[in-house]
């Protein structure tokens, strides 16, 4: 999904793989595979261009995350944020940037309210 949401759509099965190909080591069958799937699923569409097929996301990217970080936080966390960013910090995983993006946030949050 990341290579059809970064490059104008349509793409080919053969322009995904390109820009798929030096991320991960697939070959080009395993992307066309992935590709059956996410059409199956319907987060994609294709149209027949003579012998090959143009794919295109049927979601932008921000539904797409919006819509996968509420169902990690309903099912982890019984959709709270707090939670969350405690595991996070229990476990270390947050750095000194992160800990002042996430003030700077808050604070912006209290101001609007």
């Amino acid at each position: 999904m990341e290579a059809l949401w970064r490059v104008p759509s349509p793409q080919s099965a053969g322009d995904i793989f390109a820009v798929v190909a030096g991320e991960q080591d697939w070959q080009e069958a395993t992307v066309k595979t992935l590709l059956n799937r996410l059409l199956k699923k319907r987060a994609i569409a294709a149209e027949r261009d003579g012998r090959r097929y143009l794919y295109r996301p049927l979601t932008k990217r921000g539904d797409y995350v919006h819509a996968e970080s509420r169902s990690l936080l309903d099912r982890l966390y019984g959709g709270r944020v707090a939670p969350l960013v405690v595991h996070f910090s229990e476990r270390r995983k947050l750095s000194k940037k992160d800990i002042a993006e996430i003030r700077a946030l808050i604070e912006e949050i209290d101001r609007e309210r």
